[in-house]
């Protein structure tokens, strides 16, 4: 198997739970630039591998808007060249995609059917990722997932907890945009689920967040409040900030984000794995119930 993007915080995870008999290979962006497709032909054709598990990204939502040719050349064409690869040595692959890929204007959890209409560089570019993949490779699965978390890498709740550290007394967070919350090692073992049980499992897109039974989406402002409350609760002498909720409009970016990306799993649900196996329990997880042991752990690091 070769994963790319094995150094970022979901390709950590991947990497954590991955079963022992796998042979993976993860090579560092410096030793495999996904963007240059004859290093990436270059480099399948040598491994042959069964699958490829694409984790690689130009996360950067806002930096995107300042260097369109780098997300691109990562979100699309890296994506491209995978997927072509692939093709020529009959591999298999799971590709890693975003909620921002809609443009917000929903009303209930967006499905796979639901059109796209991404709002942003960052949301264009993983869509054109996806385009292409599916292009190359008709037997692709492509995995959206929205507001990932981890102890890995830079995300929201580390954001978080460092200004808390750094003691910060006030913090606007936006509390009218919506989604939910996925922690990476959720993900990660759904991933991996998929990945076993290729290629059993229908090509195509499919949803997959935090949301576990939940029904209600939260704002990055609850979100932020939720992780201030396990950090309180694991580390009473830190001094937390008092939250500010302030909308879109006065919270200026350089990225236009949907108002609403709440994801709808029901499709993943409906997947009957080899041997009667469903993916329902990994599905019943919600990012409320990983969140204090990633906190638990960040704190730890200070």
């Amino acid at each position: 198997m070769l994963l790319t993007g094995g150094t970022g915080q979901l390709g950590r995870c991947l990497l954590d739970r991955m079963p022992s008999a796998w042979q993976v290979v993860a090579p560092s962006r410096h030793d495999l630039d996904i963007s240059n497709a004859q290093a990436v032909q270059s480099v399948v054709q040598a491994l042959r591998p069964a699958l490829i598990i694409n984790a690689a990204a130009h996360a950067g939502v806002d930096q995107a808007e300042d260097d369109v040719q780098a997300a691109y050349a990562v979100n699309a064409h890296g994506a491209q060249n995978l997927a072509r690869a692939a093709a020529r040595v009959g591999a298999g692959m799971l590709h890693v995609s975003t909620d921002y890929v809609f443009d917000g204007s929903a009303d209930r959890p967006y499905t796979e059917t639901d059109a796209p209409g991404p709002l942003n560089i960052y949301g264009r570019s993983k869509l054109e990722g996806e385009t292409a993949v599916l292009q190359a490779l008709r037997q692709a699965i492509i995995v959206r997932s929205s507001w990932l978390f981890s102890e890995y890498g830079q995300n929201f709740v580390r954001t978080m907890l460092r200004l808390a550290a750094n003691g910060v007394g006030q913090l606007q967070v936006v509390d009218d945009q919506l989604g939910f919350p996925t922690y990476g090692g959720d993900l990660a073992d759904v991933l991996i689920a998929l990945a076993s049980h290729m290629p059993n499992v229908a090509p195509g897109v499919y949803h997959y967040c935090g949301a576990g039974d939940e029904t209600r989406p939260v704002s990055w402002c609850e979100f932020a409040q939720a992780v201030f409350n396990c950090a309180g609760q694991i580390s009473p002498s830190l001094q937390l900030p008092v939250l500010l909720p302030v909308s879109s409009s006065d919270y200026p970016a350089a990225a236009t984000r949907p108002v609403f990306s709440a994801l709808s799993c029901k499709k993943l649900a409906g997947i009957e794995l080899a041997g009667g196996q469903a993916l329902s329990p990994l599905l019943h997880r919600t990012w409320r119930a990983a969140l204090p042991r990633v906190v638990r752990q960040l704190l730890a690091r200070r």
